[in-house]
């Protein structure tokens, strides 16, 4: 694995652990150790992007209040997927 992309996780994972809203930070927190150094440079830049969206929106997303841009649908389902393996 690059030097490169490293660094990329790294920072996803500490962004994905301290977000505004605490339900946030666990839900991202877990799908970030999860699934973050399995994904390809492409959908870690989507991620990055998804993890600047602001948390309230990303909670609606996430607890299908609000329907997400297309272009996190399927980030969003993958999350949603990954939260059934989070334990309390």
């Amino acid at each position: 694995m690059s030097e490169e992309r490293l660094h990329k996780i790294k920072r996803l994972k500490m962004r994905s652990m301290r977000r505004g809203i605490k339900e946030m930070d666990i839900i991202l927190s877990h799908f970030a150790s999860n699934r973050l150094e399995d994904m390809t440079l492409d959908q870690l830049s989507n991620y990055d992007l998804l993890t600047l969206e602001n948390d309230h929106d990303l909670y609606s997303w996430v607890t299908g209040t609000a329907k997400p841009p297309q272009k996190f649908s399927y980030l969003i389902n993958e999350i949603l997927e990954n939260l059934g393996t989070l334990q309390d």
